[in-house]
């Protein structure tokens, strides 16, 4: 087929529109493009429930077979679960996703032995070269000899490596509604639940790729509403939602109510830094909580600030030797798991926390949640350079307040902060605000849209 790699080809992944972008004869080139850039003898690949995973997982295990590598099929994973096996064999891994894309999309997440990430500036880009020449020139020469294609199970093993991480054995027994979204995790809960004084009151766990009750996206408010109304019909005492490929989690309480990623965040951070003598550090991006530095520091752990996006939040784990790290988009990432981000992992966290003493979650958690955000406001502007430029001049040289550029442009004073940066895919600007009470981000959180919108 005739592909524009440029469109498929993004920062951390591929990920496309299946067939129009990219098929079964591009996945092959990328497999033996990978194997020629690992350099690696042996590989492991999985994928998810879409209709068009199998076919291109199989493809992607052709290429990298044909260039003499030996290639181990875990089948129908969750991403964190090819973390899992990248970790556990030491191997370089595939898995096929398009995380909380629609039906028609599907990508590859790659990583290295050891879960490490691959993106464009660890190997992706050297990938999508060697695909864009053998498009003009022709497949590859095979290897003499090929690689072997077998088939693996690793999901008893996963399950069991997750609840060696979390003693759950001993807490009191937890009604929890869980809701996959049709995703992989209903693929992955019942496996990792079994055994553990949890009542699970499963919802959407069939898994289907055309996401028949909702997109599995449960940041999008619309998408978790279904949860809420269960839990609440169910007197639960937690809800719990996975996107498409479940390596990422949202929570809602007793009531109904949405947790905060960074108060999971916050209370991950405190369990963790409790396993290691209140020593260690976390790392979290710049748009989480003011809480989250604070909870860490009252925990005895160094905050490290990051910019957002898990490539540049495992880079600094390896870098600093974290323990633990957190975003806001509900990503967590856990040193035992080869720095690699799993929602399930939080999740188990978050259930021996409840599950540990007598109260509610929203009890709990308020401990970690202790100011008011406005959420991520995406904005459609023409000049995304103009439009930051404009909110810059506003506030460079006011009295109390300090600008800094990590990431787009982050303004803080006593009382608020919030930042503004482009994205890199579309003409918008996202904006995060946050402030001690509700009036003064309200306040705050307008005057810069006005700005943006001007």
């Amino acid at each position: 087929m005739a592909a524009d790699l440029s469109q498929i080809v993004k920062a951390y992944d591929v990920r496309g529109v299946v067939p129009d972008q990219w098929d079964e004869s591009l996945a092959e080139l990328f497999g033996a493009a990978f194997a020629q850039v690992t350099g690696a003898g042996a590989i492991v690949v999985g994928h998810d429930m879409r209709p068009s995973s199998p076919g291109l997982s199989r493809a992607f295990a052709r290429g990298a077979s044909a260039r003499g590598v030996d290639v181990t099929e875990i089948g129908l994973c969750s991403t964190d679960q090819l973390y899992y096996a990248s970790g556990a064999f030491g191997l370089p891994g595939a898995m096929f996703t398009a995380s909380h894309n629609p039906a028609k999309y599907n990508g590859i997440k790659l990583c290295r032995a050891g879960a490490t990430p691959v993106g464009q500036d660890t190997g992706l880009a050297e990938i999508r070269e060697l695909v864009e020449q053998w498009l003009d020139s022709g497949a590859p020469q095979p290897a003499q000899t090929p690689g072997t294609i077998t088939q693996g199970d690793t999901l008893e093993d996963y399950a069991a490596y997750l609840r060696s991480l979390v003693d759950l054995t001993s807490i009191r027994t937890l009604k929890v509604v869980v809701d996959a979204g049709n995703g992989m995790g209903g693929h992955t809960v019942p496996t990792v639940f079994a055994g553990l004084p949890i009542d699970l009151v499963p919802m959407y766990f069939e898994l289907d790729g055309t996401f028949p009750n909702h997109e599995a996206n449960p940041l999008d408010p619309a998408n978790i509403v279904d949860l809420q109304k269960r839990v609440r019909e169910e007197r639960a005492d937690i809800g719990i939602a996975f996107d498409g490929d479940a390596d990422r989690c949202f929570v809602v309480d007793g009531q109904g109510d949405p947790v905060s990623p960074s108060a999971i965040t916050a209370l991950v951070a405190a369990r963790e830094l409790g396993k290691h003598g209140g020593k260690g550090t976390v790392i979290h991006n710049l748009i989480t909580s003011w809480s989250v530095p604070e909870v860490v520091r009252e925990h005895g752990g160094t905050p490290v600030r990051t910019r957002v996006g898990h490539s540049f939040i495992k880079a600094e784990m390896a870098r600093t030797g974290a323990i633990f790290g957190g975003e806001h988009s509900a990503h967590y990432y856990f040193k035992e798991f080869w720095n690699a981000d799993t929602g399930m992992l939080a999740a188990l966290h978050v259930l021996a926390a409840l599950g540990g003493q007598d109260g509610p979650l929203s009890r709990l958690v308020a401990a970690y949640d202790r100011y008011v955000g406005s959420g991520e406001i995406n904005s459609t502007v023409e000049d995304q350079k103009g439009r930051l430029a404009a909110v810059k001049a506003a506030y460079q040289g006011a009295g109390g307040v300090e600008l800094d550029e990590l990431d787009g442009l982050t303004v803080s004073s006593a009382d608020w902060w919030f930042n503004v940066r482009p994205s890199n895919t579309e003409p918008l600007l996202r904006l995060n605000a946050e402030a001690k009470d509700e009036a003064a981000m309200t306040k705050i959180r307008d005057e810069v849209l006005a700005i943006i919108r001007g």
